[in-house]
Parts: structure tokens; sequence; C-alpha cells
């Protein structure tokens, strides 16, 4: 069975001929102009790989690449215009595993598509986790969380911060660890407001903030979502 590539770009012609592209070295491709839908491809059709651009109108790359390293390992390669090396660091720090500038040359393209799919396992993604005997639902991609058949309401910052957490569930994550995958590296001094959106978390998720069963302080060190 061909490995399926999900190619998300919001310019159709690109899109169309890097599609072209890679059927004709043999892979199977999936196609999305528009972020949402890409998303909604990716949770569907289990891609191998994802080439994503950053530059798109309705929801940007940066944003995308998030919402996917919240469930997956997925290899993503961005596939982009922008060439600043801020650019190049930036994507890489949040989780991409390759950073490709446009215009790009189709051998080096194929070639580095390949060497990711070799390395890394086939990916499971996964639309929703359920914890606690379905006390405790996160489904990530209408973002949004149960507890005790309760809709809670958080914020981006809360949901991405959990969104971390869960994915990582049963590990302790470090604080740094978990500011940087959850903000973005740009929030790698924001540490000391952490606590405080664990606090506002724990009031949201707990049955007794002061008494958390799910999120658990690592004194010290981090913290760690309870998986049960």
């Amino acid at each position: 069975m061909p490995e399926k590539i999900l190619i998300i770009d919001d310019e159709e012609p690109t899109v169309d001929l890097i599609s072209i592209l890679l059927e004709k070295r043999g892979f199977e491709t999936i196609k999305a102009i528009r972020a949402e839908d890409g998303l909604r491809k990716a949770y569907r059709y289990q891609p191998d790989l994802v080439l994503l651009d950053i530059m798109m109108p309705d929801m940007d790359g940066w944003e995308i690449c998030k919402r996917l390293r919240e469930m997956s390992d997925v290899p993503i390669v961005f596939l982009t215009a922008r060439s600043d090396v801020k650019d190049v660091v930036r994507g890489l720090e949040m989780g991409a595993d390759d950073y490709i500038t446009k215009p790009h040359d189709n051998d080096e393209l194929v070639a580095r598509v390949r060497a990711h799919l070799r390395r890394s396992p086939r990916p499971n993604m996964s639309e929703e986790l359920v914890f606690d005997d379905g006390e405790f639902r996160i489904n990530f991609m209408n973002r949004e969380v149960w507890v005790r058949n309760e809709l809670k309401h958080l914020t981006p910052k809360e949901f991405n911060l959990l969104a971390v957490l869960v994915r990582n569930a049963g590990r302790v994550v470090t604080r740094t660890e978990l500011v940087t995958q959850a903000w973005g590296e740009e929030y790698g001094d924001a540490i000391d407001s952490l606590k405080l959106y664990v606090h506002y978390l724990r009031q949201k998720l707990e049955v007794n903030a002061t008494q958390p069963e799910y999120i658990i302080t690592s004194r010290g060190v981090g913290y760690r979502f309870v998986n049960r």
C-alpha cells in the first residue's frame, strides 16, 4: 500500500504540481487548500507525512503544526517561501521535522520525504482521547474538553497547555518543555505564569482544585497528567 502524503497549501496550482510529482514517485496524495480542511483530512485519512505551507489566510502553518502535534508524531515538513533563518528555527522548535524553502528542487523534496518516512513509524492520530472510564474526554479537532459529562470552557492558552499534558499522560513534563510546546518558543520566559494557568485549569477540571486528581505537580520539575 503506498504511503499517504497530505499537502496543505492555499495555492491550488502548487498543491496540484506537488501531488503530480509525488504520485509519479509512487505515493498517494491527499490535497487541502484550506487549513481547517487540512486538519480534518489529517484526522480522517491518517497520513504518513504532512507537507505544510506557512502563509495561509484562515489559519497559518504555525497553528496547524501545533494542532497536529497535540495529537500525533506524524512527520511534518514545512514547504514555504519564507526563508528567514528565524522562521526555519521557529518551525523546527515547534515540532516540525524539516523545513524546505520554495522554489524547491523536486528530487530533493522526494528524497527528504522518503528519508522521513524511513525513520518514522506509522503515525496514530487521535481526534479524541478518553480517560477515567469516560469521565474525562478531550477532542482536539473541536478543541473541546468534557469532564463528568460537562463541557468545560477553556481559553486557547489553557487548552494548548492541557493538550501537551494529555498527550504526555503519565509522564512528568518539565515546566520549560510545557511552556514552549504549548505556547511557542517565544514564551520560554513565561514559566513564572505557568503556575497560574495550571491553577486556572484545576479550578475548571478538578472536583477539588486543592487536591487535584488529573494534573499533579512534580515539585521542582513540572507537571503530570494522570493516565487512568
